[in-house]
């Protein structure tokens, strides 16, 4: 019988394959979180460079974030302007 089960493999049991998968999804996740800390420190220095040609903009006014809502990233983008930053805006 052992002769069978070498050429025919074993069968894993469900707490084995769910444990496999896990750690496959930890891994993947702790890969996205260490590759989302890395982009995120120049998409804020280039979206400052592209924002700047457009407007006059204090680049401590702008924040990046990243969060995971379920499935989704959402990637949000915050720019806080005063009323006369914003009315030379429109001029422009």
């Amino acid at each position: 019988m052992s002769f069978l089960k070498f050429l025919l493999g074993e069968k894993k049991k469900s707490n084995e394959v769910a444990k496999d998968r896990l750690k496959l999804i930890l891994v993947r996740d702790r890969e996205m979180d260490s590759a989302t800390a890395d982009f995120l420190p120049q998409l804020q220095r280039e979206l400052i460079e592209v924002i700047s040609k457009y407007i006059k903009v204090n680049p401590d006014d702008i924040k990046v974030n990243l969060d995971k809502q379920d499935s989704l990233e959402v990637l949000e983008v915050k720019i806080e302007m005063s009323a006369e930053e914003m009315a030379a805006a429109r001029i422009k």
